[in-house]
């Protein structure tokens, strides 16, 4: 779930951070830049592992921020395919399920990776596991649920250009797409209790 990713980059020490610790300044803006961001085909930094490598400051010039190059490493998210995790369950349409994590929210089961007999209940809007036709297991909001990753989705972020459309409909840049079909899988009180 959780990967350590070396990076190499220039960090600009402002002025105002001359009072801190050296290390103490670079780590600072290395965590600012990229924790909580998505990096194409990287996954979602966490945040810093450790400082690798620093150069010399270099001061700009008329600026008075201090420039140095960096190699480090962060702790970022992403899952692999296979992989089971848990989540909980924020809401339900016609199309599936979406689910979260304590720090991610753009998990999606499509309707076909449910169990058979799953259907969809339009009055409380959730979906429901028809085992037999006495037993129904309710996939309710907010219940834990265990599912497994079967694929991602990446969107790049660029701005739009002068050619396209700014009202062109939002995509998250990193998105996983999960299953509930397997032995095992679905809400966790159906299998733990």
């Amino acid at each position: 779930m959780f990967i350590l990713t070396k990076f190499a980059d220039l960090v600009t020490i402002e002025p105002k951070d001359f009072s801190k610790k050296s290390i103490e300044a670079i780590e600072d803006n290395i965590n600012a830049k990229y924790s909580n961001k998505v990096i194409q085909k990287i996954g979602l930094c966490i945040c810093l592992y450790d400082l690798l490598w620093a150069s010399e400051g270099l001061i700009g010039h008329g600026t008075g921020m201090v420039n140095v190059n960096v190699e480090f490493r962060m702790v970022v998210f992403r899952p692999f395919k296979g992989e089971t995790m848990l989540g909980k369950i924020r809401s339900s349409t016609p199309f599936g399920i979406h689910l979260r994590t304590e720090f991610f929210d753009d998990i999606f089961v499509p309707y076909q990776e449910l169990p058979a007999g799953a259907e969809f209940n339009v009055g409380e809007q959730l979906w429901v596991w028809n085992l037999d036709e006495n037993e129904r297991l309710y996939y309710d909001n907010h219940e834990m649920v265990r599912f497994q990753v079967i694929d991602e989705e990446w969107h790049d972020q660029t701005p739009a250009g002068p050619t396209q459309a700014e009202d062109a409909a939002f995509k998250t840049p990193y998105k996983l797409k999960g299953s509930m079909a397997a032995d095992g899988l679905g809400v966790c009180l159906w299998w733990d209790g």
